[in-house]
């Protein structure tokens, strides 16, 4: 009895037809004339290629988390300070007493009558997320100690706003298909690929920049060093806690100040990430590089109180840890402003970049840098297409010479299923890496091992005596269970693979997996079609060739 195959005939025609679409897209339409190229670029175009055969750089980043949490209790000493004076409790020493644990806040000098006061503002709700207090050895001291859980979070969260700022930046590059994500196999590490990357100072200058620009409250200055600094605003030579001196590298009329020292509140008025935008300009009176900027509407709000209610005084412009300029308030500003002094032209240009893409939380340290170059690159795509062509080919003529008519099916079959697999990697715009390359390299030996599986079935009924109908509709019956367990438990190996490996593994999973998809459909489906239109042909009496 012959079957009817013609809608099966027509669902192999559509898939083969919009796989054909994902690899080199609607565009691209065949005419008369047409040269291979631009079918090979609408083929790159859709189908991007990894850091191993485009060549790049490849970095593994360590967050140094250590800094953000120094930063956090930084600012959680200045707003205890402040919180202390405004509830009029007295001037506390307010200091973190061991620079090696970051965690560690003490406050000291409490009086008798008032140390339960600052025991209940330790204990609000300001501070009792955060940290943990406790009696000091000395009446009237309190030891603040970070929460666990709230370290984590935040060591967490730098890393998140240190991936999110390097993205921002690499974006600014305008570098195509970046990976930038968590790098699962260290603590606290980031992965970055960056394909097509070949210039190792751009890569310092952008990923590694770690320039954060603030606006502090001068408090005094300029002194010689910091020790007639702390004598001149300190009490008995010590600074009050939220209070700081830091280093002027600026130019001052032509001459190089780096002996002077400020002195600055600790909290600052403004930081790197309330800069909305940030663009580089020339002054035209001065011709002096200046750095024009607009802040968020909060840091706006913020910078308009604190200028208005200190017009005459002097704020300081801090960048990479040090007094870059100091300048008069002349009137208030709200959002909008200009940065100027002693910037060379290429600091304007960096400093607005990263003004513009936001401030990384903390430094990061190479943990491992490597760089692939383009040549290196094609020369793997080169030998990787070689043997994936080479084993093709092999394998379709083992196929024909060991099952004679039957290899044509499974030649038919694993062509299909290479075209399902590039057309599905074209239309998700995957990236194609030297190991995806030996996931299709594989992917062709399991589309094999599941047509053996089959033939093999069928020569057993057929031996048996079987007709040839019935040995295709037995072979396949039986050999459908072994099939999919195999593929499924490949494909769960392929998945971890994808969840906890880096690119290059991802890239061979995701081949692996698309493949072996592929073949379940090709081995099973339309390899059973093209028997079946075979049998339709037989005659009577005829033996199928396998």
């Amino acid at each position: 009895m012959k079957k009817n195959l013609t809608n099966k005939i027509l669902l192999i025609i559509a898939v083969m037809v919009l796989c054909i679409l994902g690899i080199v897209g609607v565009s691209w339409i065949p005419l008369p004339g047409t040269t291979p190229k631009p079918l090979l670029q609408a083929m790159t175009d859709r189908i991007h290629l990894g850091l191993d055969l485009r060549g790049g750089a490849h970095l593994i980043l360590q967050v140094k988390v250590e800094e953000a949490v120094n930063a956090e209790t930084d600012n959680t000493v200045a707003l205890i300070s402040q919180e202390l004076k405004t509830a009029n409790l007295g001037d506390l020493r307010v200091y973190k007493p061991d620079p090696a644990k970051a965690e560690l806040i003490r406050v000291e000098g409490a009086p008798e009558d008032k140390s339960n006061d600052v025991r209940l503002l330790l204990e609000s709700n300001k501070f009792a997320n955060e940290y943990e207090v406790a009696g000091g050895d000395v009446p009237g001291s309190f030891t603040l100690t970070m929460k666990p859980l709230f370290r984590t979070s935040l060591e967490k969260q730098t890393v998140s706003q240190a991936i999110e700022a390097i993205r921002d930046r690499v974006d600014a590059l305008g570098i195509s298909e970046p990976q930038i994500q968590e790098y699962g196999l260290g603590e606290n590490q980031i992965l970055v690929d960056l394909p097509g990357v070949e210039n190792e100072s751009q890569i310092e200058n952008i990923i590694q920049g770690t320039n954060r620009l603030e606006i502090h409250a001068v408090v005094g200055g300029p002194y010689k060093d910091e020790q007639e600094a702390a004598a001149a605003v300190g009490v008995n030579g010590i600074l009050p806690s939220d209070e700081e001196t830091k280093k002027f590298t600026g130019v001052v009329e032509g001459r190089n100040s780096e002996a002077s020292v400020y002195v600055l509140q600790r909290a600052s008025i403004v930081a790197g990430n309330d800069f909305r935008s940030a663009d580089p300009s020339t002054n035209p009176n001065t011709g002096q590089s200046e750095v024009q900027f607009t802040l968020t509407n909060e840091a706006g709000d913020k910078f308009y109180d604190y200028t208005s209610k200190n017009v005459g005084r002097d704020m300081a412009v801090v960048m990479n840890d040090s007094v870059r300029e100091v300048a008069v308030i002349k009137n208030a500003i709200r959002d909008r402003g200009v940065i100027e002094g002693s910037f060379r032209q290429e600091e304007v240009v960096a400093l607005s970049k990263l003004l513009r893409t936001g401030a990384l939380p903390a430094s990061l340290h190479q943990f491992e840098k490597r760089f692939v170059g383009a040549s290196l690159g094609a020369d793997s795509i080169r030998q990787g297409v070689k043997a994936a062509i080479v084993g093709l080919l092999v394998v379709m003529a083992f196929m024909l010479f060991y099952y004679r008519g039957s290899g044509i099916n499974a030649d038919l079959a694993l062509i299909l299923n290479l075209v399902i697999l590039m057309g599905f990697m074209g239309a998700a715009g995957a990236t194609l890496t030297l190991p995806g390359i030996a996931g299709v390299i594989l992917t062709i030996g399991m589309g094999v091992d599941s047509n053996v599986l089959i033939f093999e079935r069928i020569r057993e009924e057929v031996r048996a005596g079987k007709s040839p109908s019935a040995a295709v509709d037995q072979g396949f019956a039986h050999a459908w269970v072994t099939i999919v367990d195999t593929h499924v438990t490949t494909i769960v190996s392929a998945a971890i693979l994808f969840v906890f490996g880096t690119g290059p593994v991802k890239g061979f999973a995701t081949t692996l997996t698309i493949g072996l998809a592929a073949n379940l459909f090709t081995a099973v489906f339309v390899s059973r079609v093209i028997f079946d239109a075979h049998l339709n042909k037989m005659k009577p009496g005829e033996l199928v060739s396998i």
